[in-house]
C-alpha cells in the first residue's frame, strides 16, 4: 500500500479562488460607494435645503447679524457660532492639555501592565453616551461651580457671577471631558511611534526620562499630536445633547463692540462673563428648530439646513488643516 496519502485540496482551484477574490472585491467596493454616496447625500441636502433658505433670506444677514429669533425671522448665526466657539475654546483649554499629559504618562511612564488598565479605561470614558454627560453637567457640575464661586467671593472679597441653571463655564467643562480620549489616545498613539533610539540617544546624552519625553518624544510626535489637538476641537464643535443639556438653546446676547482705532473689538471681561450664562450652539439652535411646530419647507425652517452648512464648512475646514499639518510635519523614520 502506498505511503501516499491522497489529502483534499480545501481552497479550491484556481476557477474557485478567482471568483472568491471578485466576492471580496465587489464587497468591498460597495462598502466604500456607500460611504461616499451617505456623505454626497448629506452634502447635497444641506445645499439644496440651504439654498432655498438663502434664496427668501440674505446670505450676508445670516452670516453677520447679532440676533436670532425664529418667531420674528431674524436670523443672525452670529450668537450661535460665539456660543459654539466659547464653548470649544474652553474645552480645549480642558482636554488639550489633561488629554496631552496622560498621553506622555501612558507612552513614557506606564508600565505594559497599567498601560493595558488605563487605555480601556479611556475608551469607555468614549463611548458613555453623552446625554450622560449632559445629566452630569446639570446636575452635578454647576451646583459644584456655584460652591467654588461663593467660597471665592466670600474668602477673597472678588464678585464672580453666580451660574444660572444653564451655562457655557459646566458645557465646556463637560465637554472637554468628553474630548479627552480622543486627544489622549491619537497622541499616545503617535508617542508611542517615535523610535526608541531617539530615546535611548537622549539618554546617553545623559537626558532624564522627562527631559526626554518633553524635548524628544513629544516635538517627534508633533504632527500626531497637532491631528488629535484638530480632530477633538471638530468633535466638540460639533457635540449636540451635552452642550444642549448643560448650556441650554437660548442664543447669546453678545455685548456692545467697542473700538481702538476704528477697530471693533468685545472686551476681554464681556468674554469671560458670557460663560455665566446660557448660550445655545448651532447644534442646539438645529434640535430647537427640528422640534419645534415648524412647517417643512418655511424659511425658519429651512434655517436649520442653513446652520447645518455652516457647521459643515467649518469642521470640513478643520480636518482638512488637520490632514495638511499632519503631512506637513510627519517624520518617517527608517
Amino acid at each position: 500500500m502506498s505511503a501516499e496519502r491522497n489529502t483534499p485540496d480545501l481552497t479550491g482551484g484556481p476557477e474557485t479562488r478567482t471568483t472568491r477574490e471578485s466576492v471580496y472585491h465587489a464587497l468591498f467596493f460597495v462598502s466604500a460607494a456607500v460611504s461616499i454616496l451617505t456623505t454626497v447625500g448629506i452634502i447635497l441636502v444641506l445645499t439644496i435645503d440651504a439654498a432655498g433658505f438663502f434664496s427668501q433670506y440674505s446670505a450676508v444677514e445670516f452670516l453677520t447679524g447679532p440676533t436670532f429669533n425664529v418667531q420674528r425671522e431674524v436670523f443672525g448665526v452670529l450668537p450661535l457660532m460665539a456660543g459654539t466657539f466659547l464653548i470649544t475654546i474652553g474645552a480645549a483649554v480642558v482636554a488639550l492639555p489633561l488629554g496631552v499629559l496622560t498621553a506622555i504618562y501612558l507612552s513614557e511612564y506606564a508600565s505594559p501592565r497599567v498601560r493595558s488598565i488605563l487605555k480601556p479605561l479611556l475608551e469607555v470614558l468614549a463611548g458613555v453616551p453623552t446625554v450622560v454627560y449632559g445629566y452630569f453637567a446639570l446636575v452635578y457640575i454647576t451646583p459644584a461651580l456655584n460652591v467654588v464661586i461663593e467660597w471665592v467671593n466670600g474668602t477673597l472679597g472678588l464678585a464672580l457671577p453666580t451660574l444660572g441653571l444653564f451655562n457655557g463655564l459646566s458645557a465646556s467643562i463637560v465637554v472637554g471631558i468628553l474630548i479627552i480620549p480622543m486627544v489622549s489616545s491619537i497622541s499616545e498613539d503617535a508617542m508611542s511611534a517615535v523610535p526608541d533610539s531617539l530615546r535611548e540617544a537622549g539618554y546617553g546624552l545623559g537626558a532624564t526620562k522627562f527631559k526626554v519625553s518633553t524635548t524628544v518624544v513629544v516635538p517627534a510626535a508633533i504632527s500626531g499630536i497637532t491631528s488629535a489637538f484638530i480632530l477633538a476641537i471638530s468633535r466638540a464643535i460639533g457635540e449636540t445633547m451635552a452642550v444642549t443639556l448643560a448650556a441650554g438653546t437660548s442664543p447669546l446676547d453678545l455685548p456692545a463692540t467697542e473700538s481702538a482705532f476704528g477697530i471693533p473689538y468685545v472686551a476681554p471681561t464681556d468674554i469671560v462673563g458670557l460663560y455665566a450664562e446660557g448660550m445655545a450652539t448651532m447644534t442646539s439652535k438645529m434640535i430647537d428648530i427640528a422640534r419645534g411646530d415648524l412647517a417643512g419647507g418655511s424659511v425658519s425652517y429651512d434655517a436649520m439646513y442653513a446652520i447645518g452648512l455652516t457647521l459643515f464648512v467649518i469642521t470640513l475646514t478643520m480636518n482638512v488643516l488637520s490632514d495638511r499639518i499632519a503631512a506637513r510635519y510627519r517624520e518617517e523614520y527608517e
